[in-house]
């Protein structure tokens, strides 16, 4: 990506640039990473039309500065009660207005970091209920909650404001783990649940999809994508995979279905040796990896799999569900 994009991350209209008395609150705002739990990208604003897009204009722009050698930005802002929310190339979390880009507060969570690499993060978690506003992120292995208000960390989340992705696979060493999240997740209840990013080669951690309580951090549930013995399709690995295989991970995000209480992620492929992707961990019925699967997560993520749907060469299409 070019260095000038990076420094005009965010463009608005001024035909967007106020709020139109017509349009309430949830239909301006985007609160939710791609538009809602479901994932649609659907807006229903209307001020912008084919006929007039070609006379819009730059309302105002905001530059991070936070731009290196190699970074990049990947970031789809959210925007709830006027104020937009994103992250710079550095990982640094921000708040704007939105009607003019006035910057309200940021937070880094590695402020000493004077070599920066590229990290990917393709968007940030709002969620709120009452007065209580949150933003959530990864960084690296850690999983943060800030203040929306304030951008300050939530201290009664994890140990203060942030939770280590590494902690909770069993029979694995956290401090030999690399595990992230750079796709939002969903909120279910007071459930946050998340995919995650893995290593594609072996050693790497298993792709388990997993719920955390949204107030503390407290893991309360993981399916795993990788079996355990006694779960379905434990036979179809080699024996005791789940203590040394990985990946199967839900990198891309997950979406949600409120009315149904289905969660839907789409796997990747198991973690091989070198050189990755060769397959050589891939015989037999591994209907957990390279699929599109439900979750029920108000029965604790525990599900059966269902029939495969799909089957092409090493990519799969399943759904399992109670």
């Amino acid at each position: 990506m070019r260095a000038r994009i990076l420094s005009c991350l965010f463009i608005a209209a001024t035909a967007l640039s106020s709020r139109p008395a017509t349009q309430d609150a949830a239909n301006v705002d985007w609160p939710h990473y791609g538009g809602s739990p479901e994932g649609t990208r659907y807006s229903p604003l209307t001020q912008v039309t084919p006929d007039n897009v070609r006379a819009l204009e730059v309302a105002w722009t905001y530059d991070t500065g936070d731009a290196f050698k190699g970074s990049e930005m990947q970031c789809q802002p959210v925007v709830a009660h006027g104020v937009l929310y994103a992250t710079s190339p550095k990982l640094r979390v921000f708040a704007l207005d939105a009607a003019t880009g006035a910057l309200k507060w940021s937070f880094s969570p590695e402020p000493e970091a004077k070599n920066p690499t590229r990290t990917r993060i393709r968007g940030l978690m709002y969620w709120e209920r009452g007065d209580d506003r949150r933003i959530y992120f990864g960084s690296h292995h850690w999983f943060y909650a800030l203040d929306a208000n304030t951008g300050k960390p939530i201290a009664s989340f994890g140990k203060d404001g942030r939770i280590d992705l590494r902690q909770g696979f069993r029979e694995r060493d956290p401090r030999a783990l690399s595990v992230g999240v750079n796709t939002p997740g969903v909120f279910y209840g007071d459930l946050l649940i998340l995919g995650s990013i893995v290593p594609e080669g072996l050693p790497s951690a298993p792709g388990d999809i997993r719920a955390f309580d949204v107030h503390t951090g407290a893991p309360k549930w993981a399916f795993h994508t990788i079996p355990h013995p006694g779960e379905p399709g434990y036979d179809t690995w080699p024996k005791d995979a789940w203590k040394y295989i990985g990946g199967a991970n839900a990198w891309s995000g997950l979406s949600l279905d409120e009315k149904r209480g289905l969660v839907f992620a789409a796997t990747g492929s198991a973690a091989s040796p070198p050189p990755p992707r060769s397959g050589s961990l891939r015989a037999g019925r591994r209907s957990r990896i390279s699929a599109t699967a439900s979750i029920r997560p108000s029965s604790r993520g525990s599900s059966s799999w269902r029939a495969r749907a799909l089957r092409l060469s090493f990519m799969a299409s399943s759904s399992f569900g109670l």
